[in-house]
């Protein structure tokens, strides 16, 4: 069976979406450019998110003592030596708030990585709170002939939980952010936590409905990994009752339930997260990578014949 996403995979994959997008395979590949986070310079709070810990996911080449430059050329022979070669890259600009800084310094950053000549293109992480119209306008200006997504942290679409971990910003910043990046045609991803304390399976399952309403193209979903350091970490050590953590067969099952009720042309870039066993604390699924998992939820899904959007509603509208 051929899906609405235009594949017989039964979700909107992001490979997938960049076959379509780019004739090909294309590689994201992640960079540090030393920018910092409102959240813990003084901006908003000094604290962070409780659950932050940016060495979990940051690949072992990406440093801000190096230039853009070398950690492309770095990042570009890592990926050759452990996957399939990719003819372009997509240059991650990952570590904490990739715009939180002056206009000036984002022109010159994104410019040296739009310079190297494998590079199609680049994927903006950053927080809701750090884009402003003239920042959202340069990167419509740039993504006239290259391509140029962002990726927001929205973590969870509850107020009351975003308080909880200290997120800085409420729901509605993310909505006002997503809403302004896709109105200027702008490829736009969100990212989100499952299994935050406080948080039910309902709960999650509810929230769908609030990310199907959100004008995204990707999303992105990791679950809950207490690190090493932060201050979740501490709280689990205070009181390990306010926390739940799935075995991995409840946490597929739970994903093809979110994925039944996901709108079909929203593309699933991830729906779980792995990193490096130094940095984990308290439960966890040790070494399980990525590429398992994944098995996993394509079996689970043909057993049920189930697949993205099977059971999605939407919203009515007036016309």
């Amino acid at each position: 069976m051929i899906y609405p996403w235009g594949d017989s995979r039964r979700f909107n994959s992001y490979a997938g979406y960049f076959r379509r997008t780019f004739g090909g395979r294309v590689q994201k590949l992640s960079v540090d450019a030393g920018f910092g986070c409102p959240n813990r310079d003084g901006t908003i709070s000094t604290g962070g998110c409780t659950f932050c810990n940016n060495g979990a996911f940051t690949p072992s080449y990406c440093s801000p003592a190096k230039s853009v430059r070398q950690q492309i050329e770095e990042g570009i022979e890592f990926h050759r030596r452990r996957y399939r070669t990719a003819g372009r890259y997509l240059v991650y600009f990952q570590a904490y708030s990739n715009t939180h800084a002056p206009l000036a310094r984002l022109r010159e950053l994104y410019a040296e990585a739009l310079a190297h000549p494998l590079v199609a293109g680049l994927v903006i992480g950053t927080r809701p709170d750090c884009v402003d119209e003239e920042k959202l306008d340069y990167l419509a200006g740039l993504a006239r002939d290259r391509y140029v997504a962002v990726e927001y942290g929205i973590e969870s679409t509850s107020d009351a939980t975003l308080r909880a971990v200290n997120r800085g910003h409420d729901f509605a910043a993310a909505r006002r952010a997503v809403e302004m990046t896709a109105a200027r045609g702008l490829p736009v991803g969100g990212h989100f936590i499952l299994g935050l304390p406080g948080e039910t399976d309902e709960m999650l399952l509810e929230q769908v409905a609030t990310i199907n309403s959100l004008p995204l193209t990707t999303v992105k979903f990791h679950q809950l990994q207490v690190f090493r350091g932060t201050p979740m970490a501490a709280q689990y050590d205070a009181d390990p009752r306010r926390f739940r953590f799935w075995e991995v067969g409840q946490y597929i099952d739970l994903f093809v339930e979110i994925l039944r009720r996901l709108r079909p042309d929203l593309v699933v870039e991830r729906f779980a997260s792995e990193a490096p066993p130094r940095y984990h604390y308290g439960r966890n699924w040790g070494l399980i990578r990525n590429e398992t998992l994944l098995a996993m939820l394509e079996k689970r899904l043909e057993e049920r014949g189930a697949y993205q959007g099977e059971i999605f509603i939407p919203l009515c509208s007036n016309h």
